[in-house]
């Protein structure tokens, strides 16, 4: 017995240590930490610019910045090259470990018509620049005026603002031409040796002044590290227009206690974990009051079925009971389209086995921020590969239902809902190429996808179908009639439009309020690194799904309406109807997107993300409902 308990509080404090955890101190790094020796050179990258306004990021060098001698591409993984990142060097090279520089001068540019209208473009735009240091991205610290101490990171600085100058009523466009850099590292004690945990910049716009004719040797008056000048925000601001900016940076070194393993907890620390706590709680509500109906609803079917018809039951009870037990003949019919019924689980199934191992690997740490493009190499790599069970639950499915073209079913499952996707894609990144964005995937890579799809998955497909096509099947707990039954005219509560609408609104309102943060973190650039919340709201989508899916189900039979097979699947399903109008209420309430193009984008992602929501939601669904029938059919015996 205490051996057993032990057992039991290890599991639970595992799945404390597994689900929370993650979410504030422990990840399992992208990459190995690199020491670095005071003296040794440090290589800053520059990333894509980016823009919350349009969502459409460009390459750093797509506007006329200062550029070193030969631009250098990074190799980039799948999930940065589907996110738009161009990785490439910088010509911010004087970074010496642990010795601060002031006032290093980059380049002096003089800017002709076409320069100056793309800068003033992009800072209407408000886009950011993106860079990196030993694999952190550039944060911009701002304090919360609202909590004491606070501090969040923007990232990225912006490319420049807007402003008037005193007395006058035009605005004029200020580029940041000076960066204030500042890393901070953990010393090693024993050795003497440094690692990088921060990564700060604070942007200046400053027109800098010399004297004389520009050559490399000249001084600036404006910023001098000679005189100890620091460059400061009332100096007077660089306009963009057609003539020189002079590009600078400083380089301050600071020591910090915050550790190596710990240097992303400032990135993603989420200030507001009481929400997803009430998000969580408010969920459950949701969830305890179903499973309290469906208890109910087992609990009298399953009773009455051992006191068998005794006189002690109401006239409403039995003629209940009869309701349900009359369709025993047609519960198990095939419905129509049954084909496509087939296609549409075999898919959730590959999307629930996709996410559920997505989700377990962010939980581990294997996902984190720091392995940029992970999270949607590895949800792509792994759709993949879930077409083994994809193909094997269609085909299973597709035999009960005394189908024989199996691989008509197959190829169908490994085909339709990719192609679906893939040409909504495909029309997307031809507006984001239209646009010559750097988010606009290459030919190169699409190939790639397409390889990816019919080099294994399809032949995945096809194995996962013949496997299942092969196992024989269950047999039904009752026989079904040769002839249909007529199903009577059902109450307005019970029609099909009215109760597939009425069985999505509790799913989606158990994942509502974690959706606003997902949103919000795709499309405002922000970090999202709570998986342990996330994967309980998950839990509670799956069971919630499940358990309205029943009780409708329960109601519907009782109703002696046998058609259950498609309303099972649409009603747990149709709460991704309201994921895609939340999103639409999302786009014009927290976004500030204006062009047409950005916001065909939006709908058209969102559009792709609902489409899955359904597959996905309409699977637990209908597989809840399968279970359900089977066991209330076979525990009864009919007469």
């Amino acid at each position: 017995m205490a051996g057993r308990c032990f057992h039991v509080a290890w599991i639970f404090f595992s799945l404390f240590y597994l689900f929370f955890l993650p979410s504030h101190c422990f990840y399992l790094p992208g990459v190995a930490p690199e020491d670095f020796k005071t003296g040794d050179p440090l290589l800053v990258k520059v990333n894509k610019i980016s823009s919350t306004k349009t969502q459409l990021p460009y390459s750093y060098y797509s506007l006329p910045y200062c550029q070193p001698d030969h631009i250098v591409d990074s190799a980039e993984n799948l999930g940065e090259v589907l996110r738009g990142d161009r990785i490439e060097n910088s010509p911010y090279t004087v970074f010496i470990m642990r010795e601060s520089r002031m006032c290093n001068v980059v380049c002096r540019k003089v800017l002709d018509k076409k320069a100056a209208k793309a800068f003033k473009e992009k800072i209407d735009d408000e886009y950011r620049v993106n860079m990196i240091l030993d694999n952190l991205p550039l944060v911009v610290p701002i304090r919360r005026p609202d909590v004491e101490n606070a501090v969040v990171y923007q990232h990225g600085f912006h490319v420049g603002h807007k402003g008037k100058y005193a007395g006058s009523k035009e605005e004029k466009h200020f580029i940041n031409n000076h960066l204030a850099f500042t890393v901070k590292f953990h010393k090693d004690p024993l050795t003497e040796t440094a690692r990088i945990v921060g990564f700060e910049v604070k942007p200046f716009s400053v027109k800098h002044e010399y004297e004389g004719e520009w050559n490399t040797k000249t001084r600036l008056t404006t910023c001098d590290p000679h005189a100890k000048r620091a460059v400061t925000s009332s100096e007077s601001p660089q306009e963009v227009e057609e003539k020189e900016i002079i590009f600078t940076y400083d380089v301050e070194f600071q020591e910090s206690d915050i550790k190596w393993a710990s240097r992303w907890d400032t990135y993603l620390l989420m200030a507001d974990d009481q929400i997803h706590w009430f998000s969580i709680v408010n969920s459950l509500m949701i969830v305890l009051f179903l499973s309290a109906m469906v208890a109910m609803i087992m609990l009298r079917t399953l009773y009455r079925d051992i006191s068998k018809y005794n006189q002690l039951e109401t006239q409403e009870e039995a003629q209940e009971e009869t309701g349900w037990k009359l369709v025993h003949g047609d519960v198990f019919r095939p419905p129509t389209n049954f084909d496509l019924l087939c296609v549409y689980v075999g898919t959730g199934v590959q999307f629930f086995g996709m996410i559920l191992v997505t989700m377990i690997f962010a939980l581990l740490g294997f996902l984190s921020p720091s392995n940029r493009g992970g999270l949607m190499t590895a949800m792509l790599l792994l759709w993949v590969f879930m077409g083994l069970f994809a193909g094997y639950s269609s085909a299973r499915l597709y035999k009960m239902f005394k189908g024989a073209n199996w691989k008509s079913i197959t190829l169908k499952t490994a085909i339709k809902f990719p192609a679906t996707v893939f040409a909504i894609f495909f029309v997307l990144n031809a507006l984001i190429w239209g646009q010559k964005s750097s988010g606009a995937v290459p030919f190169g890579t699409m190939f790639a996808l397409v390889l990816l799809w019919f080099g294994i998955s399809v032949p995945l497909v096809f194995v996962g179908s013949y496997i299942g096509f092969k196992k024989p099947v269950k047999e039904d707990p009752v026989k079904t009639n040769k002839i249909p039954r007529q199903v009577p005219d059902q109450p307005w509560y019970l029609h099909p439009a009215f109760s597939i609408l009425i069985g999505g609104i509790l799913p989606f309102g158990a994942v509502f309020i974690e959706l606003f943060f997902i949103l919000t973190s795709i499309w405002l650039h922000q970090f999202y690194y709570i998986f342990g919340f996330l994967f309980i709201v998950f839990i509670i989508l799956v069971v919630t799904c499940a358990e309205i899916t029943v009780v409708l189900c329960y109601f519907q039979l009782c109703s002696e309406d046998y058609q259950w097979w498609w309303r099972s699947y649409l009603t747990s399903g149709s709460s991704a109807l309201y994921l895609f109008l939340y999103a639409a209420f999302y786009f014009f309430t927290k976004l500030e997107i204006t062009k047409l193009v950005s916001g065909m984008l939006y709908f058209g992602y969102m559009l792709i993300v609902s489409y899955a929501f359904f597959v996905l939601t309409g699977t637990i669904g209908f597989y809840a409902c399968f279970w359900f029938t089977r066991l209330i059919y076979s525990s009864v015996k009919i007469d």
